[in-house]
């Protein structure tokens, strides 16, 4: 074996991540806890995922009771019950639809583009290949879901990526109706609140113009809720407050309750035009993950779960107003429900890692936006501790 090249790390992990030095052994609740015994407040819940916490009695006892059958997977080359059933309650409380699952976000939307492009080919329109996305937009690190994300520095190295996808800014449907009355265009993604891009909110009457639009010209319209849904908003979908309906709707982070699963909701015309063949996954909704997240999706879907997200973001929004307008280094407070970006003058680097130190767990949104995504069972009385310890490292 040779030597570690000098000023290469030793760990055996790739080393595409930088982690925090904290090495976690447990959670609970909101909490996560270091080798070292310290308690750490989470405002990050792994990405969006962890969205009842951690050690949630009802998640733990689902995934018992999964891993008692001895059933963890088939394939999907057999019938399981359990990722029909939740397929059932998902279509039932989404538009009627029909469900692909997969093991991320990512590959949602690669399955999204591809349902689009095939519906479009149906329709007798071979040239209709392009994807329309967005300034600020993050849909993954696959070909096709890099290729519509509006990051250059993740993209550069790995051009060239799909091709056929342009960009509009958030905002101007003048822009979108001349891209789509220029090209041939299957489907349209966006993030009904942007994510990665910023945590930006994107306005109401934008998604219905585009709903027009995609009617218009006859473009698949896809909804990329991957981190946005699923309650982080206050409503089970994010596209409720819009009273605006996708035709493919893609979901993932939380959906399992910490377990890899995505879906994919396809409206009744895009789902006609796929045969068996056409797609496929070895893991996607396996038994055990499935499940584990028809408990998680019961919950989050309750009426009164979704009302206290609701009220607990309309609680940390009114904060953050306040805390903003105490900071000249704050430039902008942004978000909805649990699901919040702070922009500030400066790095945000500094701030996360001072966060850190006091025993909050922050993340970034780009290099200027601290981003806060506490699991959606969080406590007043633990927001009110996390705002203290943002308070104290702000500047």
């Amino acid at each position: 074996m040779t030597a570690t090249p000098a000023g290469l790390a030793s760990s055996p992990l790739l080393g595409v991540y930088k982690p925090a030095a904290p090495v976690f052994v447990g959670g609970r609740g909101c909490e996560l806890i270091a080798e070292d015994g310290r308690w750490y407040l989470d405002f990050t819940s792994g990405i969006g995922v962890n969205a009842l916490g951690y050690g949630a009695p009802d998640v733990q006892a689902a995934m018992r009771a999964a891993l008692e059958t001895g059933l963890i997977h088939t394939s999907n080359l057999f019938r399981t019950r359990p990722g029909e059933a939740l397929a059932s309650r998902l279509v039932a409380a989404a538009f009627p639809s029909q469900v692909f699952y997969c093991n991320s976000g990512a590959e949602a939307n690669e399955a999204a583009f591809k349902f689009a492009r095939k519906w479009a080919r149906l329709a007798g329109t071979d040239g209709r290949h392009g994807i329309v996305a967005f300034q600020g937009s993050f849909h993954g690190r696959l070909f096709g879901s890099l290729a519509a994300t509006d990051r250059p520095g993740y993209r550069a190295p790995f051009e060239p990526l799909m091709p056929g996808v342009h960009f509009a800014p958030v905002g101007d449907l003048a822009v979108v109706e001349a891209i789509l009355s220029s090209v041939g265009v299957a489907a349209v993604i966006i993030e009904p609140v942007q994510g990665e891009g910023g945590v930006r909110p994107v306005p109401a009457e934008f998604l219905v113009g585009l709903r027009a639009l995609c009617d218009e010209h006859r473009a698949a319209l896809i909804f990329d809720e991957v981190q946005c849904g699923l309650g982080r908003t206050g409503n089970l979908f994010a596209y409720e407050s819009a009273g605006v309906t996708p035709d493919i709707l893609t979901l993932a982070k939380p959906l399992a309750g910490g377990l890899p699963m995505g879906a994919v909701l396809v409206a009744e015309p895009i789902a006609a035009a796929m045969e068996a063949g056409d797609h496929a996954t070895t893991f996607g909704g396996g038994p055990l993950v499935a499940a584990v997240a028809g408990v998680v999706f019961d919950r989050i879907a309750d009426p009164t779960f979704l009302a206290e997200v609701h009220a607990r973001g309309e609680w940390l929004g009114r904060r953050l107003a306040l805390l903003a307008a105490s900071r000249p280094g704050v430039r902008d407070v942004r978000g909805r429900g649990l699901m919040w970006g702070i922009e500030l003058e400066a790095p945000a680097a500094p701030v996360v890692s001072a966060a850190l130190e006091g025993g909050l767990l922050l993340t970034q949104a780009g290099a200027t936006v601290i981003r806060l995504l506490p699991p959606l069972t969080i406590s007043q009385r633990e927001l009110e501790r996390g705002i203290g310890i943002l308070e104290e490292v702000l500047p």
